[in-house]
């Protein structure tokens, strides 16, 4: 049997069909009602005559409908491209040309619809529209969109044959198509349900969104262990996410760091009934040990496992096991099975201890990046990925990172981690979130500037920061400016986007 996504979702999908796969806006999917409307859209494009390893674009917000065109078009042996929904016309149709995609599967109700048919006219990719509704009313409305009543038919897909292109947030740079083959996302997936022991009787609670990489890796490794994933649009109500989780009897939960600040910060976790949420996961940038410290007082019976990773591989690299959280705590654990992780300075492994780059290799690590060779040249080198990323691995081989080659802040002669002095700032009384960067300064080079979120009626104390941080930093490295602000600048997979802090 082909390795992948689709091949391990059919099994799951003939072995339970009545079981409930999708729950959104009060209706369900079950994994039969899934396996069908995956079936009509690879009928849908073979019959349009869209051609094996062609891009097909999704332009569809995390619902049913996204899930079924995503698995259809790998099912047709297709790239599934999927674009963020909350970009412009401009941004989506310039992807879409550069991706060379053959074909758009979209929400007509999208705002930016009529405009984005306007800008890709001249490229005339089959455009299909498919309207979201919940249940099963959805599924059949989806079906008849897709003029496709065929069967999902398996076809032999190539372990390495592109299967999903995803264009990176752009924290710091233009963003990169990066793509990923059946395998790497099969691997991936697997192994994340394996260490997560995701099996058909957890229901998942997912908001964040499937067009980037960790929602990407949620969707995946739910979709073929038999879970349910209940669909959230946002989490701007943090206590009706939590009522939600309360009465649906929710057992997994993934966020980023702005996910649980903003439900620690707003919500007693204590005041819902959260007894069968059997873990959480954490991923998408550092969060604060303090933070980390009140989500496990506030959930003692939860596994808490912090996750790392990057688009290019797929999703995760390695993963520290709840057990080892306290003895541990600071670290993303070890590499997952099959993955090796190496950290390197001028092209040697360092010591343990000793800082350097983080270099991977395994079948998560992307293809290349979409057309720009180049690039990927610089990335990946000897079959290993070069991640950008600065970290240390102790006496027993647990990974530390200590910031982005590219985010070290030069004051004069030292370099500074934004990560270590958003760790004292996280502690201090009022502070819901904080980010760090580096700032042009005439005598320095570079001095340290902090943008603050205070929790709702905190004060804005800026002596009590500075005096906080002169406490537990180092001189070189307290902040020369605070500032105070409603929201941090984000990606929409919740990354802070450094660059434009300053």
């Amino acid at each position: 049997m082909s390795a992948s996504l689709v091949h391990d979702f059919d099994w799951i999908a003939r072995q339970m069909p009545g079981s409930p796969a999708l729950s959104w806006h009060g209706g369900v999917w079950t994994y039969a009602d899934l396996q069908r409307a995956v079936g009509a859209t690879q009928g849908r494009l073979i019959a349009s005559g869209i051609r094996s390893g062609s891009r097909v674009a999704l332009l569809i917000r995390n619902s049913p409908q996204y899930v079924a065109s995503y698995f259809g078009v790998i099912a047709a042996g297709c790239v599934a491209v999927p674009l963020n929904v909350q970009e412009r016309a401009s941004v989506l149709s310039r992807q879409i040309e550069h991706a060379d995609c053959s074909a758009v599967i979209a929400d007509p109700q999208h705002p930016e619809w009529t405009a984005l048919n306007a800008a890709i006219a001249s490229k005339a990719p089959l455009m299909i529209a498919v309207d979201l509704q919940p249940g099963t009313a959805g599924c059949l409305a989806f079906c008849a969109a897709m003029h496709s009543e065929a069967e999902l038919n398996l076809p032999e897909l190539q372990h390495d044959a592109p299967a999903m292109m995803i264009y990176t947030s752009g924290t710091t740079s233009r963003p990169k198509g990066v793509l990923l083959s059946n395998g790497n996302l099969v691997a991936n997936a697997r192994a994340i349900a394996a260490y997560l022991r995701i099996t058909a009787s957890d229901k998942v609670m997912c908001g964040l969104p499937f067009h980037f990489s960790y929602g990407s890796s949620v969707l995946n490794s739910n979709l073929i262990s038999g879970a349910q994933l209940l669909l959230e649009d946002n989490f701007a109500f943090p206590q009706q996410t939590l009522k939600r989780m309360q009465d649906e009897g929710v057992t997994g939960f993934p966020g980023v760091p702005s996910t649980f600040a903003l439900l620690l910060g707003r919500c007693q976790l204590t005041d819902f009934d959260l007894s069968k949420l059997r873990y959480i996961t954490q991923a998408g940038g550092s969060m604060p040990r303090a933070q980390i410290e009140k989500l496990r007082q506030q959930l003692p019976n939860t596994e808490v496992f912090i996750m790392y990773g990057q688009t290019e591989a797929t999703a995760r690299l390695s993963y520290l096991a709840p057990e080892h959280l306290e003895s541990k705590l600071g670290s993303v654990g070890m590499p997952l099975p099959g993955v090796e992780i190496e950290v390197r300075s001028e092209g040697k492994v360092v010591a343990h201890g000793e800082v350097g780059e983080i270099c991977a290799r395994g079948p998560n690590i992307m293809l290349g990046y979409w057309r720009e060779p180049e690039l990927t040249a610089q990335v990946l080198r000897d079959g290993w990925l070069h991640t950008g990323d600065l970290g240390h691995v102790d006496d027993e081989g647990y990974l530390y990172i200590d910031g982005r080659a590219v985010e070290m802040i030069k004051v004069g002669a030292f370099r500074v981690s934004p990560q270590e002095v958003e760790e004292v700032l996280a502690t201090f009384p009022g502070v819901e979130e904080v980010a760090v960067t580096g700032v042009a300064d005439e005598m320095l080079g570079q001095s340290i500037k902090a943008v603050i979120v205070l929790r709702e009626g905190a004060p804005a104390d800026l002596m009590g920061v500075k005096a906080h941080c002169r406490q537990h930093l180092a001189n070189y490295k307290v902040p020369k400016i605070v500032e105070f602000a409603a929201v941090l600048p984000r990606t929409s997979s919740g990354k802070v986007q450094r660059f434009k802090l300053a």
